[in-house]
């Protein structure tokens, strides 16, 4: 499974998502998640990718395709 499928497996789940999540949603606007919602998702990437995500970090992550980027570019960084 990539990561692509990976996250947003990880986001249907923690915000009971039904509908096809595409890259270009919004947290916020398109997906209807809250701080609370957004805690839970980075908290369970980290988890699932085993990387650490900063507070500074996390607060520009607002789409998709941004989490997705920041993931890989902390799985380079690991290597």
């Amino acid at each position: 499974m990539n990561i692509k499928k990976k996250v947003k497996k990880i986001i249907r789940k923690c915000l009971s998502y039904k509908k096809k999540i595409k890259n270009k949603h919004f947290f916020k606007t398109d997906l209807n998640a809250d701080s609370l919602d957004m805690i839970e998702i980075i908290m369970s990437i980290e988890e699932k990718f085993s990387i650490n995500i900063s507070d500074k970090e996390s607060s520009k992550i607002n789409t998709i395709k941004n989490l997705i980027k920041l993931i890989k570019i902390k799985l380079i960084k690991k290597q």
